[in-house]
């Protein structure tokens, strides 16, 4: 299968190439960035991997176009994290977060396809994302990120299949996690925010991907869950 990892050069991004990699099923990687996608020297699989360095996502260029016909699957990372949320003008926050992944369906979606099954699109969300503002958890509001998990919101309604119409050729489904951790990284103590290690998520949207998507929204539980059963850490 041909998968499209969008943001590849981030935190999540990279662990996905590095386990898509070693993924018999997956044959053909492209790592979507701003900047080049690089190995380390003598990577197994590297042969896999086509970085696709996109400089407007806006409107993609036909070559970027080019390297995504007959995708199979794609996991779409790139976002704003609460970190650079404060730093970055919110007129930016709303475009990566909103308009590049709405650009990024809208091109797919257009994009020629020998396959007649979906492409399988999975979009990576935060945790905290209240349907209303009655429902906002406190700490949206101690750190100044409600309108931001309010962006989340609605993003959410407009990407879920039975709100807003789309193609019929792609298949969307959220994944929306916690704190993600790597090993002897401590989760901060945030109240109601789960955390999940970072190699457990990637292999469970990894197994999403390539097996099929198990429901509409993912949390961290189910994600640790699946993705504990594609490592073979837990008993099958």
């Amino acid at each position: 299968m041909k998968l499209l990892i969008g943001g590849s050069t981030g935190f999540v991004g990279t662990e996905l190439v590095r386990q898509a990699l070693k993924n018999p099923k997956i044959t053909s990687i492209v790592g979507l960035g701003r900047r080049e996608t690089v190995l380390p020297p003598s990577t197994p699989g590297a042969e896999k991997l086509k970085s696709v360095v996109c400089n407007n996502f806006d409107e993609y260029p036909e070559s970027v176009k080019n390297e995504l016909h007959d995708v199979d699957a794609c996991i779409w990372t790139i976002a704003v994290t609460p970190m650079n949320m404060k730093s970055l003008p919110w007129s930016e926050t709303v475009k990566i977060t909103r308009d590049w992944t709405s650009t990024s369906l809208e091109t797919l979606g257009k994009i020629p396809r020998k396959q007649s099954q979906p492409l399988r699109y999975i979009y990576m969300s935060g945790h905290f994302a209240p349907r209303e503002r009655t429902e906002a958890p406190k700490v949206l509001s101690d750190n100044n990120l409600m309108e931001a998990g309010y962006l989340r919101v609605r993003l959410h309604h407009e990407l879920l299949p039975d709100l807003v119409p789309r193609p019929t050729n792609i298949f969307l489904r959220i994944a929306k996690s916690g704190f993600i951790l790597t090993p002897g990284k401590v989760a901060p103590p945030v109240p109601g925010l789960p955390s999940i290690q970072l190699e457990d998520i990637s292999a469970a949207l990894l197994d999403q991907a390539v097996e099929g998507l198990e429901k509409d929204t993912l949390f961290s539980e189910d994600m640790t869950r699946i993705g504990q059963n594609a490592l073979g850490k837990t008993a099958q």
